[in-house]
């Protein structure tokens, strides 16, 4: 029964649970109108409402949610698994997953993975089975979802974000390889003869989406492709990047697969006496808030985190108000924002 708990009689200053049948009494109606008022069924006249509402404040009677779960077959809980809160991307999404799921009435249970490793991942999964949660949002930057192991609870409908599984779940993404393009013509379209890039970490799949349209761009435009430089997200990486780039005379344009590296690779062109965009051109991808604030502002390429987090919540709720499995891969678009970072290469480039 749907409990709570209030003063037990008798001065003992100890609790007891207050049930709905207590505030019945209270109410004078019966226990199966207590029941529909307190799970909002229809049908109550206003002001029986209004007395059962009032008897409810009276005792301190909350009803149990849980009890209210197991008789509608529902939770009304989402489970959010990923790797990190580290990334910008990550915590932006999770976000807009958040507010989303509470616009439509239900909470986030977080299930934070501590390695990137296929034991990670199932355990993750494992744990599912454990909580009370009626879909599950995957947050994966490596290739780990598609391995046969890992298996779901019955019942419980997925969507992935930034991942390659879309054979098997409701995969949405921003669109990497169309801002990696825009990022890189906008470049060459300056004048630049070809652009360096400063990619994400080997194991992620934005990275590789960026890194694979960056290449193919230069490819089609029957430009030379210069060496990849490897970052892994980080200010610091992008740093020791910007340092090795200084020293490259053919370098007049960089692609950093995302805005943190942009900034290291800012300080380290600042320090090597190498002028931007008077020297050297940087274009980042997400658009942080504070991209604009670089010295100089940042052109990059923006990432809407806000459509992705409410699409993959709409997906879940769709697929279990339907009762049925999604698959196949939704991409946001991106847009390129141009900022003071960029300019034509210099006259010797």
């Amino acid at each position: 029964m749907e409990n709570s708990t209030a003063p037990k009689p008798g001065g003992s200053g100890r609790k007891r649970r207050v049930s709905m049948a207590d505030v019945a009494r209270r109410a004078g109606v019966s226990s199966q109108t207590v029941s529909r008022v307190a799970n909002g069924h229809p049908g109550v006249v206003e002001s029986t409402r209004q007395h059962v509402l009032a008897a409810m404040r009276e005792l301190g009677y909350r009803p149990n949610s849980a009890a209210r779960a197991l008789k509608r077959g529902e939770f009304r809980t989402i489970g959010v698994i990923l790797f990190s809160l580290a990334t910008t991307g990550n915590v932006r999404t999770l976000e807009a997953i958040a507010t989303s799921a509470a616009d439509e009435g239900y909470a986030v249970t977080l299930l934070p993975v501590a390695a990137p490793t296929q034991d990670g991942v199932r355990g993750a999964f494992t744990r599912l089975g454990e909580l009370a949660v009626d879909a599950v949002i995957v947050i994966m930057e490596v290739h780990l979802l598609d391995a046969g192991t890992v298996s779901l609870p019955p019942g419980v409908q997925v969507a992935v974000a930034d991942s390659d599984a879309g054979k098997r779940y409701s995969v949405v993404d921003t669109d990497q390889a169309g801002g990696s393009r825009d990022a890189v013509a906008h470049l060459l379209d300056l004048g630049h003869r070809t652009v360096w890039h400063v990619a994400g970490p080997a194991e992620s799949f934005a990275a590789e989406r960026r890194a694979s349209a960056w290449r193919r761009t230069l490819t089609e435009a029957g430009r030379e492709v210069p060496p990849l430089v490897r970052g892994d997200w980080s200010a610091e990486s992008g740093y020791r990047a910007g340092l090795r780039l200084a020293d490259e005379p053919g370098c007049t344009a960089v692609f950093a697969a995302n805005d943190q590296m942009a900034l290291g690779l800012l300080r380290a062109l600042h320090e090597r006496g190498r002028r931007v965009p008077g020297d050297i051109s940087v274009v980042g991808f997400d658009d942080i808030p504070e991209a604009a604030s670089f010295l100089p502002p940042l052109t990059t390429v923006h990432q809407d985190f806000a459509e992705v987090g409410r699409r993959l919540v709409h997906s879940v709720l769709r697929q279990m108000r339907t009762d049925t499995t999604e698959r196949g891969t939704t991409l946001v678009p991106t847009r390129l924002v141009i900022r003071a970072s960029t300019a034509p290469p210099p006259p010797d480039g």
